[in-house]
């Protein structure tokens, strides 16, 4: 079993700046878990261990909650970084909290860096964003410095090339895309973006699978609702969820089959459930 603590290893200390409350003691359990080689065991100790450290990965996504992205997403991305965590962690490098900090953070991370950009751009180039970014700020607080630098100017300043710095300039429109108020036309009876917009929504049609499917994917443990995240809203490949979570591709289809045969059976339970209400407001 489980239980509190509230105090920290000293290594986890010095990793994360200070010792957390809600840090529970899951020592043992972790070095059970890293003995067992799959089996309902081993997914019942994974998910108490994930369920223990939830509040954890929970405050690690609230950091970033001023970034332009939700909460909730920011937990569920949390979430997966700490199952990552819990299966991949090995006991005898220390504490399992300086272990699972980088691996959440790390994870968020990623996550702001290849999926909150409009348009998508290599890592290399967002990193010569930032440069030019900075070297902008940095030559027009400069007194007397009025006029926009050029790129030459950038480039001395950054020690980049103009090549990069051209690069680094055209990844500055990147990050958020063009509005849809934006006029494409300067003629005084031109039109907007949204104008050239008026196709139909095909997700209108899996709105009411989408809210039956709400309650039974809440009832589903942090991991299964992890893995049917990566398989149907990000596109993920069994494989490719297996390697991300550390576990075997086999497993992560049972894992899903089961999921969504417990997410079915719920829906069904709720339309039930409805349709019994209702007829009953009908005989009244």
């Amino acid at each position: 079993m489980l239980t509190d603590a509230t105090a920290t290893a000293p290594s986890a200390r010095r990793r994360t700046g200070r010792a957390h409350d809600d840090a529970p003691d899951t020592k043992e359990a972790a070095a059970h878990l890293a003995t067992l080689d799959g089996g309902p065991e081993y997914d019942l100790l994974c998910e108490e261990i994930v369920t223990a450290w939830l509040p954890m990965a929970n405050r690690l996504a609230g950091r970033f909650r001023n970034k332009g992205e939700n909460l909730e997403d920011l937990r569920q991305v949390a979430a997966m970084g700490l199952i990552k965590a819990v299966n991949r962690y090995e006991p005898e490098r220390g504490a399992f909290e300086s272990y699972a900090v980088p691996t959440i953070t790390g994870e968020l991370r990623r996550h702001f860096r290849d999926r909150m950009w409009d348009v998508r751009v290599p890592r290399r180039v967002q990193e010569l964003r930032n440069k030019v970014r900075v070297a902008r700020r940095d030559l027009m607080d400069q007194p007397g410095h009025d006029a926009e630098p050029g790129i030459a100017e950038l480039a001395e300043h950054t020690g980049l090339t103009e090549a990069e710095v051209h690069d680094g300039l055209e990844a500055l429109t990147s990050y958020r895309a063009l509005s849809l108020d934006a006029e494409i036309s300067a003629d005084p009876d031109g039109f907007s973006l949204a104008d050239t917009l008026g196709t139909s929504d095909p997700a209108y049609d899996f709105i009411t699978d989408r809210e039956a499917a709400k309650d039974g994917l809440r009832r589903l443990p942090e991991r299964e609702r992890t893995i049917l995240y990566l398989r149907f809203f990000e596109d993920m490949t069994q494989s490719k969820i297996a390697e991300e979570l550390g576990i075997s591709q086999m497993h992560v289809s049972r894992l899903i089959t089961n999921s969504c045969a417990r997410v079915r059976a719920e829906a069904v339970r709720g339309d039930e459930s409805t349709e019994h209400g209702t007829g009953h407001a009908r005989a009244a």
